[in-house]
């Protein structure tokens, strides 16, 4: 009889456990990676805001403010003090529009689990464009996966962006 009651107490605690411990993961609402997202700067420095909304019932991003929004004098690919374009898109109808306001997120759906997948991220530095899932870390984070499928594996690299306080987005 206690044998059973150990058992049973054991099962009862590998049962409890991790419903316990998935309680405490925060699950976030669909329209909760709305807003003005940071990414992160490259090489050089430079950055810019993403805007994430929803069109059509899918989740896309547009670039909404640039740290060098033009081209600076001892740079080569464009003429100082004009907007940035597009320039490393291998569509040559594409490369003069400008980087900013451009759509580099397109097709996302929420999946329920604080991610949202089966997007597309456009990467102006290099013309190429990748798929991507993002996932929501926290309310002001967000992970986001840009990668190649080959065979079984995705190969690609990770990015954190910082949600945009209002205040912030409008100073600058």
């Amino acid at each position: 009889m206690k044998r059973t009651i150990r058992i049973t107490g054991m099962i009862v605690m590998l049962l409890v456990i991790p419903l316990a411990a998935a309680a405490g993961d925060t699950i976030y609402d669909t329209d909760t990676i709305l807003g003005i997202w940071a990414t992160e700067p490259n090489e050089d420095g430079a950055y810019s805001h993403v805007e994430i909304y929803v069109a059509e019932g899918k989740y896309n991003g547009r670039i909404v403010w640039l740290s060098s929004p033009v081209y600076e004098e001892d740079e080569t690919e464009g003429t100082t003090g004009q907007p940035r374009l597009d320039h490393f898109n291998p569509d040559d109808a594409l490369k003069t529009r400008p980087l900013l306001g451009l759509d580099l997120m397109t097709g996302f759906e929420h999946n329920g689990k604080n991610k949202w997948e089966d997007g597309r991220i456009y990467d102006p530095e290099s013309g190429k464009d990748y798929r991507c899932k993002a996932t929501m870390k926290d309310p002001d984070t967000l992970e986001i996966f840009g990668y190649v499928k080959v065979a079984f594996a995705k190969l690609g690299r990770d990015m954190i962006w910082k949600r945009v306080v209002e205040a912030e987005n409008k100073s600058e």
